[in-house]
């Protein structure tokens, strides 16, 4: 008896297309408080026009489309374009620098360039080849509109592609660059294959947690270009087609967008969960919101207040991934209300690794592997992966997979970790981020970089040290307290809270962890100034080398809490 194939993401979509074509998919604000509603159906008419228009344009077999562009719903509909026409997606972060918008596109050897909603357009545009075909989606600067095709003229004038074209399961169907944090960024290889079983598990383990008939609606803000937006949100709705995907407009309007999609799965990395409850704080003083929290009746109608002032009172599945987050914040939020759980996946894995099911999910624990993934830890004490999303491999690097593959096919993660008697996996550092002070041991910055991080004063840290007496700690302070910091009543003050919180991280920590100091750094780090990738992982190296030269003064200095 003849057995089906199994499917992939263009054949869900094209059942999508056919058995809800009103149901609406996509929600784009375009200013103003307008608000542009796709449904399955007119997102597929537009992608098959613009795929129609791709094939007019002879582009050979596989050939790698790119997209430049911030989130939005023709981002999706590129993509799918681009898979219906036969091609490849390539994806660049929408705040990437000329210089890396130049190497993606030369060394993905892109065939054609679609530019959407930036801010930075007027410098990146340098970065693009003389002679590369670039169409603008209609969200996309005007600079830009003005010099180039735009996708609404050509899907207007282009009658759409018939049919359900297929592509074949080993077909690549987007190269991911990395984000660099540690050099040259390195294109992740992914199957149509590979990204639909991830999807198909995702979903299944999402509907396992999420309560039935609560309908699936999310806010799509963390880049496009990640694996992990492109995973969880892209993918997932792909596959699913239950989805409502809201786009957020901008940073200014994220709350209003937050409120507009009333989401019911949020996901977020840490560093947005400290900034939203830094936010919180900014109204509301941590010991009295405490407090209250704790009062029978008041306690539940403030968890309700604050979560509805978040955007966050609907949301019934909350993840935190792409780094570790702090226990003490996890457990804040689940004192909200809000049951936050930690995650943990890589671009080369497509974001599918281990996540914290309800009942099993412990604060400081990303959870236990997903079903079908196989890990195990090395003798060094590295966690390696057997993942359904792993890569096929680094484009143009075949060099490296004796590198990152193990000859039974784990790919080392570089992260360390360790599980505990339920099978939850907690990580303990990065393996290339170990460094040894003069004392002769190891210290794994991330645990230290997560104490510092319960203080709600820092946003930032980082800890170093390499051959020095201890290690240290630089500090950002959060958003409302950095204009404070230059008045000395207020740094005085700052300086006593940060000292004590020093000398409770350090009794936490083993004598050759101990902090020798804590130096306050009066900017934050950020994508625009180079010290964070588009994911907002910190550039270590840049970081430590903008500080070398004051090293040796602050360590001369008595003071335990030092200013920059």
């Amino acid at each position: 008896m003849a057995t089906s194939k199994p499917q992939l993401l263009l054949d869900y979509v094209y059942a999508h297309e056919a058995q809800r074509p009103e149901q609406i998919y996509l929600s784009q604000p375009l200013g103003g408080g307008r608000v542009q509603d796709f449904s399955w159906a007119s997102t597929l008419d537009q992608a098959r026009r613009m795929a129609a228009h791709l094939q007019s344009l002879g582009l050979p077999p596989g050939a790698r489309i790119a997209i430049l562009s911030k989130n939005c719903a023709h981002f999706i509909m590129a993509e799918l374009a681009i898979w219906m026409a036969g091609g490849c997606t390539v994806a660049i972060f929408p705040t990437e620098t000329a210089d890396t918008v130049r190497y993606v596109l030369a060394h993905s050897e892109a065939s054609l360039l679609f530019v959407g909603k930036l801010d930075l357009w007027d410098t990146q545009r340098a970065g693009v080849p003389a002679g590369l075909p670039c169409i603008a989606l209609p969200l996309a600067p005007d600079s830009a509109s003005s010099e180039m095709p735009g996708w609404d003229s050509i899907t207007q004038a282009t009658k759409p592609l018939a049919g359900q074209p297929a592509r074949r399961p080993a077909e690549m169907a987007m190269l991911i660059y990395t984000s660099g944090s540690t050099g040259q960024a390195k294109g992740v290889m992914h199957s149509f294959e590979r990204i639909t079983r991830v999807a198909e598990s995702s979903m299944a383990f999402i509907k396992h947690i999420m309560p039935p008939g609560v309908p699936l609606r999310v806010l799509s803000y963390l880049p496009l270009a990640h694996a992990y937006e492109r995973s969880v949100i892209e993918c997932n709705s792909l596959q699913d087609g239950g989805f409502h995907i809201f786009f957020a407009e901008s940073l200014d309007t994220f709350v209003q967008d937050l409120r507009r999609a009333r989401p019911t799965i949020f996901c977020s990395v840490p560093r947005l969960w400290l900034k939203f409850q830094q936010g919180v704080f900014s109204k509301m003083a941590p010991a009295r919101l405490e407090r209250l929290l704790r009062l029978p009746l008041l306690g539940g109608m403030v968890r309700r207040k604050v979560l509805r002032g978040l955007g966050l009172d609907e949301v019934r599945l909350a993840m935190s991934t792409s780094a570790p987050i702090p226990p003490e914040l996890i457990a804040w939020y689940r004192r909200l209300g809000l049951n936050l759980l930690e995650g943990y996946g890589m671009t080369e894995d497509f974001g599918y690794s281990h996540c914290s099911p309800p009942g099993l999910s412990a604060p400081g624990r990303v959870g236990q592997p997903m079903p079908g993934v196989q890990t195990r830890i090395s003798e060094e004490g590295e966690i390696l992966v057997k993942s359904p999303g792993q890569l096929l491999g680094y484009y143009k690097r075949p060099d490296l997979d004796d590198e990152v593959f193990t000859a039974d096919g784990f790919f080392h993660t570089g992260d360390k970790g360790e599980y505990d008697a339920q099978g939850r996996l907690k990580l303990t550092g990065r393996v290339k981020e170990l460094f040894k002070t003069a004392k002769g041991k190891y210290v794994a910055p991330a645990p230290v970089e997560n104490l510092l991080h319960a203080h709600p004063c820092i946003e930032m840290s980082l800890v170093s040290g390499v051959g020095q007496p201890a290690a240290y700690g630089l500090v950002v302070l959060n958003e409302a307290l950095r204009p404070q910091q230059s008045d000395p009543q207020q740094r005085a003050e700052l300086a006593r809270q940060l000292g004590q919180h020093l000398e409770q991280v350090n009794a936490a920590l083993p004598d050759y962890s101990r902090l020798r100091m804590l130096v306050v750094l009066p900017q934050p780090w950020s994508i625009e100034n180079g010290c964070l990738t588009p994911t907002m992982k910190v550039k270590r190296a840049r970081i430590e080398a903008l500080v070398a030269e004051r090293l040796a003064g602050w360590y001369a200095d008595a003071d335990k809490v030092q200013w920059a």
